[in-house]
C-alpha cells in the first residue's frame, strides 16, 4: 500500500496491483457447445514443464508456450459475461478500468493457523482474577442444558483461521497506469503481498464513476481567513 494523489488533489490511501498482461485463452458463446458466454484469462509466466499435456494443448491454441516458458497460462480464470468483444490471443491489461470507477477485489486471505476464540471471534474471554483459573482464555460454556443436550450447529468455536476466499467490495479505481499495466484502488484488498487476486466491475455500483471534473465555480473559491468578532 502507498498513498497518491487523486485528480482533485485529495490523499489516498491506495494498493498496488498489477493487473496484466492477460492473455484470452478461450471464448465460449451461448450459441455455441458451451451454452453461455464467457471469457478465459490466463496471468504470469510458468515453466512448460510444470503443465500437463492437456493444458499445454489448450495453451498452444492461443500460441503463448515460447522457448519453454508459458506466458500467461500461470492462472487460469474464467468469467461470464465478459463486457469486451475480445478474441483468442488478444492480450489485456488494467486499460480495461477507468479512474473513479468501483470494483469488487477477490482474493485469498492470510492463513492464521488454529486460533482460539478470543482471536478467531473476537470474544471478551474470562476473568483475569478474582479466583480465575485456567480460564482466561477459554471459550466457556457450549452446551444447552438437558435437552436437547448438543451443541448449537454453528457455535463460534476455536479452529482453523484464514486462508478463505474474500471478496472486498466497493473499492474505488484512484489511478490506471497503462504502461505498467498497473491499478491504484483505495483501501486495502485481502491476501498476503505478492498474492494473487481477482478485479471485477462492482457488483452494487455497475459502471458508474465518480465525477473528478473540476468546475468553474471551483477553481474561483479562494481561502477566507474567518476574522474575531466575524467581520
Amino acid at each position: 500500500m502507498t498513498q497518491v494523489y487523486d485528480p482533485r488533489g485529495a490523499l489516498r490511501d491506495v494498493t498496488v496491483l498489477e493487473a496484466g498482461p492477460c492473455t484470452v485463452l478461450q471464448v465460449k458463446t451461448k450459441d455455441g457447445k458451451d451454452g453461455y458466454n464467457a471469457v478465459q484469462l490466463g496471468f504470469g509466466n510458468q515453466k512448460q514443464h510444470r503443465f500437463t499435456k492437456a493444458q499445454l494443448g489448450h495453451f498452444a491454441k492461443a500460441n503463448i508456450v515460447k522457448d519453454g516458458v508459458v506466458h500467461g497460462g500461470r492462472v487460469v480464470r474464467e468469467f461470464r459475461d465478459f463486457s469486451k468483444e475480445v478474441k483468442v490471443g488478444d492480450v489485456l491489461g488494467a486499460t480495461l478500468f477507468e479512474v473513479g470507477q468501483w470494483v469488487d477485489v477477490i482474493g485469498t486471505s492470510k492463513g492464521r493457523g488454529f486460533q482460539g476464540v478470543m482471536f478467531r471471534h473476537g470474544m471478551g474471554g474470562g476473568q483475569e482474577t478474582h479466583g480465575a483459573k485456567g480460564w482466561h482464555r477459554r471459550v466457556g460454556a457450549i452446551g444447552m442444558r438437558s435437552f436437547p443436550g448438543t451443541v448449537a450447529r454453528g457455535k463460534r468455536m476455536p479452529g482453523h483461521m484464514g486462508h478463505v476466499r474474500v471478496t472486498t467490495q466497493n473499492l474505488e479505481v484512484i489511478q490506471v497506469r497503462e504502461k505498467e499495466n498497473i491499478l491504484l484502488v483505495e483501501g486495502s484488498v485481502p491476501g498476503p503481498t505478492g498474492g494473487y487476486v481477482i478485479v471485477r466491475t462492482s457488483k452494487k455500483h455497475g459502471t458508474q464513476k465518480r465525477d473528478y471534473t473540476v468546475h468553474k465555480d471551483e477553481k474561483k473559491k479562494k481561502a477566507v481567513v474567518a476574522k474575531p468578532g466575524g467581520k
